[in-house]
């Protein structure tokens, strides 16, 4: 008779060798990774049609022409493809025009991979954007000793399509070192482009940098104007008021010799938010401020400006609160409820009556407070606007709640 316990080792240790054997087999099998990825597509050198089977030598202008005008029509179908919605098929095209694009010579390479790199952006296309990125790097290598100002601006610009800013400043720098001390226009457009990048990519202190080099080239106000405008903003973003006062100074000397005094009236707004800004760590500024928010307030009264007067005398109001000058503020608040009159600004006007009975009820003056209120609530009704923070506060100083 068959041992049944010894059958059931026999094949339990079976068992046990198959499993450890397809283990080491599965392992020996596992796959390994490819040495290397996919070409870019861009780089695909399978023989094309459109190519002239003399392609290995450089083109005649007859057969660039041809090429030219093929390539065109890829353009064409690429984008008829995207706008009915096959993004894919669109970029296969596309890829094809771009590779054959180098055959026309770099700029007209460079200037498809910027197009085609913009879409790419808009569209999201990661990959695509690698793809141009990384061919326009290969283009920029080739590129390090030329001083074709024409290929570098295209490269630089191209870098700035596909999003790669520090790409694009390399590029400009190398234009920065042609034209200097050679041409003072192309200089101060090249420093302009720079600036530019650093500030809308927020690396604010190369844009700051860039800026102040600018000022001591330029010499129209056009471009004085310019730079000291964006350095002013530079300066608030990072919290410098006081260099940002010093570029609005700057500004105003500016704007009165043109004799802009809507202009000025701003720049005053700005200064005042600034030393008041600055006046939180050194409250003696404070009178800085309010000069400045009342020669904001005055200038826009004269010139009509009615918006821009309400918004300074928003300010003060809130100062002289903060100062805990009532007195000031609640007459401050009567021409701000002119100004915003004048503006037809309903909400403003609604906004500002109920600063007035909050000014009232902190002086415990209740009914003159109520009034105020009841104003406000009226204005809230006609405007449809929530009604509940004049009801509230009505109710309260009535004795209802």
């Amino acid at each position: 008779m068959i041992n049944i316990q010894r059958l059931s080792i026999t094949i339990a240790t079976i068992t046990i060798c198959l499993f450890w054997t397809s283990l080491t087999l599965a392992k020996e099998k596992k796959p390994k990774p490819p040495k290397n990825f996919p070409p870019s597509p861009l780089e695909i050198t399978v023989p094309d049609p459109l190519l002239p089977t003399s392609a290995n030598q450089p083109l005649s202008e007859g057969e660039k022409n041809s090429l030219s005008a093929a390539l065109d029509q890829l353009d064409r179908e690429a984008t008829a493809k995207l706008q009915a919605g096959d993004t894919q098929g669109a970029f296969a095209i596309w890829n094809r025009e771009l590779r054959l694009r180098r055959y026309l010579g770099a700029l007209a390479e460079i200037q498809a991979l910027q197009r085609v790199g913009g879409v790419a952006y808009t569209k999201n296309d990661k990959e695509e954007i690698g793809y141009i990125t990384k061919r326009l790097q290969a283009i920029q290598k080739q590129s390090q000793q030329t001083s074709d100002l024409q290929i570098l601006q295209a490269l630089g610009e191209a870098y700035r399509q596909v999003r790669s800013p520090s790409l694009a400043v390399q590029v400009y720098n190398q234009v920065l070192i042609i034209v200097r001390d050679s041409d003072t226009v192309k200089e101060v457009d090249t420093l302009k482009t720079i600036a530019k990048i650093h500030l809308d990519w927020f690396d604010y202190p190369s844009a700051a940098t860039t800026y102040e080099e600018l000022l001591n080239l330029v010499s129209n106000n056009s471009d004085i104007e310019e730079s000291l405008k964006n350095l002013a903003y530079i300066y608030d973003q990072t919290k410098q008021y006081q260099k940002a006062i010093d570029a609005r100074t700057k500004l105003s000397l500016v704007y009165r010799q043109q004799n802009n005094i809507t202009e000025l009236a701003a720049l005053r707004l700005a200064i005042a938010s600034d030393y008041e800004a600055l006046a939180k760590k050194s409250p003696a500024l404070v009178d800085e401020a309010f000069q400045n928010y009342q020669e904001a307030y005055a200038m826009a009264w004269e010139l009509r400006q009615y918006v821009s007067a309400a918004e300074a005398l928003q300010k003060l109001v809130a100062l002289y609160v903060a100062s805990g000058q009532t007195e000031d503020a609640l007459q401050t608040s009567q021409i701000l409820l002119q100004a915003e009159e004048r503006a037809a600004n309903f909400y403003g006007m609604m906004n500002a009556y109920e600063q007035i009975g909050k000014i009232h009820l902190q002086r415990q003056e209740n009914q003159l407070a109520i009034a105020a209120f009841q104003k406000g609530l009226e204005l809230a009704q006609q405007l449809g606007s929530e009604t509940d923070q004049f009801t509230q506060q009505i109710d309260k100083i009535s004795g209802k709640s």
